[in-house]
């Protein structure tokens, strides 16, 4: 597998070696050993599984209390994954990257604890597989609002498709009294 930094420290873009011949594809889309030696520690503990339609904006969430790390792959479809350094006193807050991630390219994102995380759907349907380092805890998750002109996302969408909770997140700065601290 090859990996591949992006700008914001502890997020990555993973390439896994996928074996093709005429009876299809075989690859492996997660080994413990292998993750471990690039930071990916884990262990994972839950496996979340997504579609979502054309358009459709999901996040930015991250959890305050059980921070999760997540390793992102899209399944069917595609999407544009990002990630955004919300740790306070990071020397990175409050900027983020923006990978796209297809069924057929195979890549996969990591996203570490103490960065809010969030997709578009840019095919026509989308399918999300991802691995989390923690459980699901609704009552320590918060958002930050996915068009706050102080992060400046570039979403492929101009009137993304969002869920009630969604479109009501504060910006990041009426955030920083709860951020998660830079370690």
């Amino acid at each position: 597998m090859r990996v591949v930094p992006t700008d914001l420290p502890g997020v990555i873009v993973i390439e896994p070696v996928v074996h093709r011949d005429g009876r299809g594809f075989f690859l492996e889309t997660y080994h413990a050993d292998r993750y471990r030696e690039h930071g990916i520690a884990g262990p994972f503990v839950q496996d979340n599984h997504s579609r979502s339609t054309a358009g459709t904006l999901r996040g930015l969430h991250l959890q305050l209390k059980r921070p999760q790390g997540k390793l992102i792959r899209v399944i069917e479809g595609e999407i544009f994954d990002v990630a955004v350094d919300v740790r306070r006193g990071s020397p990175s807050f409050g900027r983020w990257v923006g990978v796209t991630l297809t069924a057929d390219g195979f890549k996969q994102m990591y996203v570490p604890p103490g960065f809010a995380h969030g997709f578009c759907v840019v095919s026509e349907v989308a399918q999300v597989e991802y691995k989390c380092t923690d459980l699901y805890d609704p009552a320590s998750e918060i958002g930050v609002a996915w068009n706050d002109p102080a992060i400046g996302i570039t979403w492929p969408v101009r009137e993304p498709l969002l869920s009630a909770r969604d479109s009501r997140h504060p910006a990041l700065s009426e955030l920083s009294s709860v951020l998660p601290a830079f370690r």
